[in-house]
């Protein structure tokens, strides 16, 4: 990986499109599901499905624990792969009972690297899914990697084309400070520039990051 400046990258960003308010979402519960339903959708069709779930008073643990699988997923079904992501949203929730009871606030007193630990066993919680619903659902300091992360780095030649998830995430983690807001704020920012320029075919006309160095000072937060 080459050197740095993601100071420069969040500041440009941030100054571009301001604060992004991240993660949508009424509750601790409703955050972790749409961890799961956003997996290779985009969150229009995840809106459509949570609201589904909202009329019909299912966006609680135990709804879901006592539903059947073919209400959750024709409730889901907006945001495809219905009966996958309704067996993953089974499986989380039968974890999240055993783990507290329903009392998914308590979690947050769990150290971060058991808790992944844990979450990463849960099958059909993958790493993003699992950095998700640490960071945005119960408040703890780890940095979400996604394909826009990968794309923007690797196009600006700041990390090697091999770098997988957690090599990108350790580079995040120990560049910049450790900080839930920065963490939040610059994983949104980095969606944000995603949807709309680093496609995977490049929209580089008016991209904030068009003019900037392929090969940055290291400088941290």
């Amino acid at each position: 990986m080459t050197t740095n400046n993601l100071k420069s990258i969040y500041e440009t960003l941030y100054n571009h499109y301001g604060p992004q308010h991240w993660w949508p979402g009424n509750s601790t519960f409703e955050i972790m599901v749409g961890a799961v339903l956003t997996q290779n959708t985009n969150w229009t069709n995840v809106e459509k499905a949570i609201n589904n779930l909202k009329n019909a008073n299912m966006l609680s643990l135990d709804a879901f624990i006592n539903a059947e699988n073919e209400t959750i997923a024709e409730l889901i079904r907006p945001a495809g792969y219905f009966n996958v992501k309704t067996k993953r949203l089974k499986n989380l929730c039968i974890w999240l009972a055993q783990m507290c009871d329903g009392d998914l606030d308590s979690l947050k007193d769990l150290p971060l690297y058991s808790i992944r630990e844990q979450l990463l066993e849960v099958k059909g919680i993958g790493r993003e899914t699992a950095d998700s619903i640490l960071l945005y659902a119960l408040d703890m300091p780890t940095f979400v990697v996604d394909t826009y992360t990968y794309r923007i780095l690797t196009r600006h030649m700041m990390i090697e084309p091999e770098a997988d998830y957690d090599e990108l995430r350790s580079y995040f983690m120990s560049s910049i400070d450790n900080n839930l807001q920065l963490f939040n704020e610059f994983h949104a920012l980095i969606v944000q520039i995603g949807k709309n320029h680093c496609k995977p075919k490049a929209k580089c006309q008016g991209c904030p990051l068009q003019n900037l160095p392929h090969q940055l000072e290291e400088e941290s937060f």
